[in-house]
């Protein structure tokens, strides 16, 4: 077994993180009991490249007990959780990420992880299946992927477009139980989560710039607003920008917004969201982060060169002193605050989005070699068994059509 992780001393730190998180992910055991006995994975290698947390290890640990051979990186160079890493090392599972690490051996371990010469990729931002396609290896052997979240569903579909993508990907991130829910309540609670941990502000009171409307930007937006928060939200798109005003938020352009705002927090998946023009115009004691995949969306280049001071706050706080004398406070140095600066979405919402990933895996299997290479929405069954599996976990009990109701909704033939 090959691996590269920071220390393996750290083992039983991760794996009470790991059973932790087990028990707070109801739908991904229950799947797994289901289907232990078929071992619907047996024999199939898999390369992961996604953020390396106790959830996770909760989805690996469940592929390898439903027979898979597996590999496996982080997705982020500050995401990984170096205790679970060390955990499912411990486990016999091959893991290359640790925190903190350079570009090179960012890529270096995404390479490690496709050596295994993988039947299926699971993907958080595309970097794996871009780097799998860019390698001179033969892609015969891939069956599909899955992505998990909106930035890699863009890219991957971008490729689509131009003729590039090679195999079958499932969006997971576009399934209802997870950008609804995942995006919307897991972000919503850990970016806020992340920016208290490293400066434990208040965020009563604050103005709060949340820059994107999407699913990200309104589970942020509505948990500053919960928290006191007076919320303002700037977009590019007419219709989420008006969306935002009818919810009740103020909405301004970001040349207006830098003007008034306390917090700033981006979630776009675009680049250069806050640029040079915004810093200047900011409030001394102004807070920056970002809860998008990427470290590009607060230009960090611009940041730096109107600086004349940068001082390290904390772990995950720096602050830059302006030219101008005012000073500016950038959170986990701009990277996906919710992993860097605390431990991502809660345990109960990634139960949904990893049973998407589990069956979005099992699916490609069933259906190599009989899908063309595209970007696959997923099922509404799919959906709905995952739905209705995590209400059971909480003992909810919801309505049946009765057979005549059921008539009705798909007939035609009643009218007035």
């Amino acid at each position: 077994m090959k691996y590269r992780i920071k220390d393996l001393n750290l083992a039983e730190g991760g794996k009470k993180k790991i059973d932790w998180a087990q028990v707070h992910m109801p739908v991904l055991s229950n799947l797994k009991k289901k289907l232990k006995d078929d071992s619907p994975l047996n024999g199939v290698k898999i390369a992961g490249c996604l953020h390396v947390t106790k959830e996770t290890g909760v989805l690996i640990s469940t592929l390898c007990d439903l027979g898979a051979d597996l590999a496996w990186c982080g997705c982020n160079p500050l995401s990984t959780q170096d205790d679970v890493a060390a955990a499912l090392v411990n486990e016999g599972i091959s893991i290359f990420a640790s925190r903190g690490v350079s570009n090179k051996q960012y890529y270096d371990d995404i390479r490690s992880t496709m050596s295994i010469r993988p039947n299926v990729t699971i993907d958080d931002g595309a970097d794996l299946t871009v780097e799998m396609h860019n390698s001179s290896g033969n892609l015969s052997e891939v069956y599909g992927g899955t992505e998990e979240t909106t930035t890699g569903v863009i890219r991957l579909r971008a490729m689509e477009k131009n003729g590039k993508l090679k195999y079958p990907i499932m969006a997971v991130n576009d399934a209802e139980t997870k950008h609804d829910f995942d995006n919307v309540y897991g972000t919503g609670q850990s970016a806020l989560d992340g920016i208290i941990r490293a400066t434990n502000i208040l965020i009563s009171g604050k103005n709060v710039v949340v820059s994107g409307y999407g699913h990200v930007g309104k589970g942020i937006a509505r948990r500053s607003a919960g928290l006191g928060a007076n919320v303002i939200i700037t977009e590019i798109d007419p219709i989420a920008a008006l969306k935002a005003k009818l919810d009740g938020y103020s909405v301004l352009p970001m040349a207006s917004a830098a003007m008034t705002g306390d917090l700033f927090i981006t979630t776009t998946g675009c680049k250069d969201v806050i640029r040079e023009e915004h810093f200047l115009q900011m409030k001394n004691g102004s807070i920056l982060a970002n809860a998008g995949h990427f470290n590009v969306e607060i230009s960090i280049d611009a940041l730096k060169s109107n600086s004349i001071l940068v001082k390290q706050v904390n772990e995950n706080t720096t602050e830059y002193e302006l030219k101008k004398g005012t000073k500016l406070y950038l959170i986990a140095e701009g990277r996906l605050v919710n992993l860097v600066a605390a431990e991502g979405h809660p345990s109960e919402v990634m139960d949904m989005s990893f049973a998407n990933q589990l069956l979005s895996s099992i699916k490609l299997i069933q259906s190599k070699g009989s899908l063309s290479p595209a970007v696959y929405e997923i099922e509404r069954s799919q959906d709905q068994e995952i739905a209705r599996a995590k209400l059971e976990s909480m003992d909810i009990n919801i309505d049946i059509l009765t057979e005549e109701q059921n008539t009705y909704l798909t007939g035609f033939s009643e009218g007035t």
